[in-house]
């Protein structure tokens, strides 16, 4: 066994002199220690290190809880909201408009809109296939429009769809596609009702019509709420309510659904029939000026905005303007008569069938000879107006016209309605007032003519027409009422054998109206092209409803192209469903029981004297012949 190079201090040796020579050799060279007693010296220090360490990491552990929990506890905590919080909006249903008998006309549906969060969704490009397949768009598409919006938290990907639909596209799980609940417009009467209703976009905001006029008792106020979102943006939790939505209010219209697809119908088939291009028909109530039909083709469909012409889209009974023609006499001769310049009973020499006018000629159809006032209206002669309209002043018929409305919007509130074009008399030429009294150089639109001849027959009352129930504006006395009453019997022989719109008359009521046929402008003056009118009154002892039909560029080949051929019986036909649906009384039951007479006569045999007799009843108790 190998010796230490000097004795152990512990192993017992005496000798001091040895002793102090290995305390001093151990005092030179501490790292000859020995091993146990440098162990216990290491792990102190190390103890005291470490704690020490350990110590510090506490104190900054403890300063840092105190910053996120005291501190920057707002800041943070709104950062953590950020990623998981998520105000989102409630969808409110738009308020359903309905007719004057509560008819729905526009409701809104709920639907679905499938969203995405770009961020989480291309984290999955392997899941693209299949939400592309389910959306039912290409994928190349719909991965274009992710990476357009990749730095965005929100896309919708297909809006407005059934919910069914939206339930088997969420059922693929697909990581960032959710979907939120949204409403729908729908119209129940399609496009006969399209252009006074009008359409929504794809937020449920009003565009056209009535939608446009009233979006903002129709829309309501969409709610709030606070939710919890997963990484996947599906709704965790729903933490508060910050928001009720309030539902947009109803709106029930004056429009009779009924009449409303009468003239719709008749309309349409007018255009079918004479080959025109447009047309218009407004049917309004007499005594409180509401509009009962409107109604317009080519129309659209408002439940599909995007198919058809956009030219479709115009309401043409308030927008467009048209020179009225004959329409415009029985006004002139109610200025005449106002003025005293003539009276009911008043003689017009209209040989040889025409007047100069200026450089031009006032004509009519046929050399009408003498005519009374009343004839005047009934032959539609433009030179009987125009020897009428010589005897006023200028003011004086222009102030007269004036009040019926023309050259003014009417004051029925529908978006885009045009006011017309009636110059005053500083602007007039030479020929202005004597073309004006049979309908040129001055554009109306249909509502206006239907409007002036509702304050004929409401004893010279003219009320601004309005498409809302039970809303009727001020009521102004344009006219004297016996006057008014003058000129409603004139107009009565417009109808009746003899007139010029002998198609409009309808069996068991009088009927007042006039027609007009206008020739249309062209550059460097008037085409062949037409446009035939009838504007009348039913019925004629108390006036119930004021209709005026515009057909625009009929086919002469086919039907003709006169408002008395083309228009009237549009008329007849609405009005006379009009009349029952409403159980209007008859005013003429003397031609109402003549029919009924001539009907009996049809039905029964035409030989009566061979026809076998009836057996004769036996008196009760009797016995009878065997």
């Amino acid at each position: 066994m190998k010796r230490p190079p000097f004795p152990w201090p512990f192993a017992g040796n005496d000798d001091p002199d040895r002793r102090e020579r290995a305390r001093r050799e151990s005092a030179r060279a501490p790292s000859a220690r020995p091993r146990a007693q440098r162990v216990v010296f290491d792990l102190r220090r190390r103890l005291l290190l470490v704690g020490g360490a350990l110590g510090l990491c506490s104190v900054a552990l403890l300063a840092r809880a105190l910053d996120l929990q005291v501190i920057d506890k707002a800041f943070y905590q709104q950062q953590g909201d950020a990623r998981f919080l998520r105000e989102l909006p409630i969808a409110v249903s738009r308020g359903m408009i309905t007719d004057r008998n509560g008819e729905p006309l526009a409701i809104s549906s709920p639907v679905e809109s499938i969203w995405a969060n770009p961020k989480e969704l291309l984290k999955s490009p392997a899941r693209l296939p299949a939400l592309a397949q389910a959306l039912g768009m290409p994928q190349d598409e719909l991965a274009t429009r992710l990476s357009q919006r990749a730095d965005k938290e929100f896309v919708f990907l297909k809006r407005r769809i059934n919910p069914d639909e939206a339930k088997r596209i969420l059922a693929l799980e697909i990581p960032g596609v959710s979907s939120q609940r949204e409403y729908r417009r729908f119209y129940p009467q399609g496009e006969a009702v399209a252009h006074v209703l009008g359409f929504t976009n794809i937020d449920d905001r009003g565009q056209e019509g009535l939608e446009l006029a009233f979006d903002d008792w129709l829309r309501g106020t969409p709610g709030a709420k606070r939710v919890i979102r997963d990484r996947r943006g599906r709704i965790v939790e729903n933490v508060d309510l910050l928001r009720p939505a309030q539902p947009g209010h109803d709106l029930a219209l004056s429009i009779d659904r009924r009449i409303q697809f009468l003239a719709h119908r008749e309309l349409r088939t007018a255009l079918q029939e004479t080959g025109a291009s447009s047309g218009s028909a407004v049917v309004l109530d007499v005594a409180t000026g509401e509009v009962l039909a409107m109604t317009n083709l080519p129309t659209f469909n408002p439940n599909a905005v995007g198919g058809g012409p956009r030219d479709a889209h115009r309401n043409r009974a308030v927008t467009d303007l048209f020179e009225p023609g004959s329409t415009m006499k029985p006004l002139t001769v109610a200025a005449g008569l106002e003025a005293g310049v003539i009276t009911p009973a008043s003689l017009f020499n209209t040989n040889p069938g025409w007047i100069p006018n200026g450089r031009y000629r006032t004509t009519d159809t046929h050399n009408y000879g003498v005519l009374d006032t009343t004839g005047v209206i009934r032959k539609s002669s433009n030179v009987g107006a125009a020897m009428i309209v010589h005897r006023l002043g200028n003011s004086q018929f222009y102030e007269f016209v004036k009040r019926f409305g023309y050259g003014q919007r009417t004051g029925s509130g529908f978006p885009g309605e045009s006011a017309g074009v009636f110059p005053a008399p500083d602007r007039w030429d030479g020929t202005s007032k004597q073309t004006m009294s049979y309908g040129y150089a001055l554009s109306v639109t249909p509502l206006q003519i239907a409007t002036a001849y509702a304050a004929l027959g409401n004893g010279g009352k003219l009320i601004p027409p309005s498409f809302i129930k039970g809303q009727h504006g001020e009521p102004r006395q344009v006219l004297d009422p016996k006057i008014a009453g003058e000129v409603l019997r004139m107009m009565q022989t417009v109808t009746e054998p003899g007139g010029t719109a002998t198609q409009a008359a309808i069996l068991g009521y009088h009927v007042a109206g006039k027609t007009g046929t206008s020739r249309k402008a062209s550059a460097g003056g008037y085409s062949r092209r037409y446009i035939g009118y009838f504007a009348g009154l039913v019925p004629v002892d108390k006036p119930r409803f004021a209709m005026v039909v515009m057909v625009n560029d009929p086919d002469p080949g086919r039907k003709g192209y006169t408002g008395g051929s083309v228009s009237a019986p549009v008329f007849r036909n609405t009005m006379e469903g009009a009349l029952r649906l409403m159980d209007v009384a008859p005013d003429n039951l003397e031609t109402w029981l003549a029919a009924q007479a001539a009907a009996e006569a049809k039905r029964k045999p035409a030989n009566a004297a061979t026809a076998p007799a009836l057996p004769t009843p036996v008196a009760a108790g009797a016995r009878a012949p065997q």
